[in-house]
């Protein structure tokens, strides 16, 4: 059996700490509802995060979403998206994804694990992100992903109309933190 690869270190990506740059970071969503027929885009405006490159090229970090900041472009829907039949803003202010490890694969994509916690219950989650462009002063990690609302006790559906997975598209910038 083969051994497997070493970690390859994202090129230009130095040891140290590196913090979330809000101004250049998306989190999006997509979601059908009303059986199918419709599908929801919308992102969330509010977000924050830091990371730690160790020596070896692999990470660990935080994104941390400010869950009342969900915006679809429709204010009655977001009202509602807010309420306790969904992100329950008033109990629970953030969503946030740990990332225990993050490592650099031969490939050049980054292989991302971590948990995700929504509404107070936290479920492992792991991804596979790329990370075009990496610079010595900044780093965008990319990925396409898809949760089950249910599996984090969203589970408002009235009449049947929202079932299925959640799209999530993540553009997290990062860059070197300040000493």
């Amino acid at each position: 059996m083969p051994e497997p690869a070493a970690t390859t270190p994202l090129p230009a990506v130095q040891p140290g700490a590196w913090v979330l740059d809000p101004a250049r970071t998306r989190v999006r969503l997509q979601h059908k509802t009303m059986w199918g027929m419709v599908t929801v885009k919308g992102g969330f405006t509010g977000v924050d995060g830091e990371g730690e490159v160790l020596p070896d090229g692999s990470a660990s970090g935080t994104l941390t979403i400010d869950a009342a900041s969900v915006d679809t472009g429709h204010a009655k829907r977001d009202a509602h998206l807010r309420s306790a039949d969904f992100f329950d803003t008033d109990r629970h202010a953030s969503l946030v994804f740990t990332a225990h490890r993050a490592t650099p694969d031969p490939r050049g994509a980054v292989e991302i694990a971590g948990e995700l916690t929504v509404r107070g219950t936290t479920r492992p989650l792991a991804f596979t992100a790329t990370a075009p462009g990496a610079t010595a002063d900044g780093v965008t990690l990319t990925a396409e992903l898809s949760i089950d609302p249910a599996d984090f006790g969203l589970t408002w559906n009235k009449l049947g109309m929202m079932k299925g997975q959640t799209a999530i598209t993540v553009e997290a910038h990062f860059i070197r933190g300040r000493a």
